[in-house]
């Protein structure tokens, strides 16, 4: 710590102050990993509310995905309203481990669809940005040449 300009205090204030940060400099550390991991918690559990609630619409999850999911989201909440920072962090591993297998059954599943052609979002579907010679018979190309110059 750096005390700098001038000031009211004494220079047996300021030590003391000195003194009394660094005896507290541990409990400051843990609590700032407590919240860091609280946060990292709370962030956790919305992002896995909110991917069940999107696909409320979409249906790309199975009931066995969600249940997984719930069950991550209520220990995790569960472990929130107590005060052992190692269960809160055991149980947010546990519901990002569930979130990474979903996510990747999610992102295998629309890369098969994709490569099938099921979802029209590949080469020659819209957006794709590919052309299917059989349907764009019309196209003619053609370049444009301006001679007013």
């Amino acid at each position: 710590m750096t005390i700098t300009g001038q000031s009211a205090l004494s220079r047996d204030d300021i030590d003391r102050m000195v003194r009394d940060a660094e005896a507290h400099a541990e409990e400051d550390r843990t609590r700032k990993e407590e919240a860091e991991a609280r946060n990292q918690a709370d962030t956790l559990v919305y992002q896995a509310d909110r991917m069940i609630r999107e696909d409320a619409e979409a249906n790309k999850l199975t009931a066995d995905d969600k249940q997984r999911m719930e069950e991550g989201i209520a220990h995790l909440k569960d472990s929130l309203k107590g005060f052992d920072l190692a269960k809160v962090k055991a149980d947010t591993e546990a519901l990002m481990t569930v979130i990474q297998a979903v996510s990747q059954r999610l992102y295998a599943d629309a890369t098969a669809a994709a490569e099938a052609g099921g979802d029209g979002a590949g080469p020659g579907g819209p957006g794709g940005g590919g052309a299917d010679a059989s349907t764009d018979d019309d196209v003619v190309d053609a370049e444009i040449v301006d001679e007013a110059r």
